[in-house]
């Protein structure tokens, strides 16, 4: 079990197909074109996996010889670069989480956690929670908070303040996320912040429907 997706278990040809069919920002639009030809080149490496294909553009002389191909250019290659670590979001920090109190903040950083990273061992079943609650001095409902928004965070551009929104408005783990309708969801959470006050503008609603699309990769692993 872990806080991110296992890269080495999306194939090369699963990804490609992913970005075909998938959401994604008009900045990250060029990752849809000549999808055969760049993605033949890269099994032509022997690149079986995301896993693989991340270290290698992650090596300047190989992403330098990878330019050589008549298939790249170096916008290309940085966009898919930027998209293959955004697989691995940087974990939420616990005291940037609204409506935490600073009580719960400190009691959880005296035991060594102070983000999400951290948190999600420590919530992953009952049995993990409940050595947790003990040893921070935090209630059940604390924890099940913390344990949720923990949850939503693993998703793609899920920050502090989204996941805060997406648990006051139920959508509070990553399976219900799955499951919901991209343009009820987009509704809601446009009304909820509207009311609130916390955005000037609204979320798109391409955004919503590639965050509950890229919420279908993460293992299910958190038990409730």
């Amino acid at each position: 079990m872990s806080y991110y997706i296992d890269l080495e278990k999306i194939s090369i040809d699963n990804y490609r197909k992913k970005l075909e069919t998938g959401y994604l920002p008009p900045s990250r639009m060029i990752l849809k074109e000549r999808l055969d030809e760049r993605f033949g080149y890269f099994k032509s490496l022997g690149i079986k996996n995301i896993h693989e294909l991340l270290k290698v553009l992650e090596k300047k002389d190989t992403l330098s010889d990878l330019q050589k191909a008549d298939c790249f250019s170096m916008d290309y290659l940085a966009i898919l670069l930027r998209e293959l670590n955004s697989l691995l979001p940087k974990p939420n920090r616990i005291k940037d989480f609204p409506g935490i109190s600073q009580e719960t903040i400190v009691k959880l950083e005296n035991i060594g956690i102070k983000n999400t990273l951290k948190l999600y061992d420590r919530v992953i079943d009952p049995e993990a929670r409940k050595k947790l609650e003990q040893e921070a001095g935090i209630d059940d409902a604390i924890a099940m908070e913390l344990t949720k928004l923990t949850d939503l965070s693993r998703i793609r551009w899920v920050g502090t303040t989204f996941a805060r929104i997406l648990y006051e408005l139920g959508v509070d783990t990553v399976e219900k996320m799955t499951q919901s309708d991209p343009v009820d969801l987009h509704a809601r959470v446009n009304q909820f912040i509207k009311g609130k006050n916390i955005y000037k503008g609204q979320i798109g609603l391409n955004d919503i429907r590639i965050l509950v699309d890229v919420a279908k990769d993460i293992p299910l692993d958190i038990k409730y």
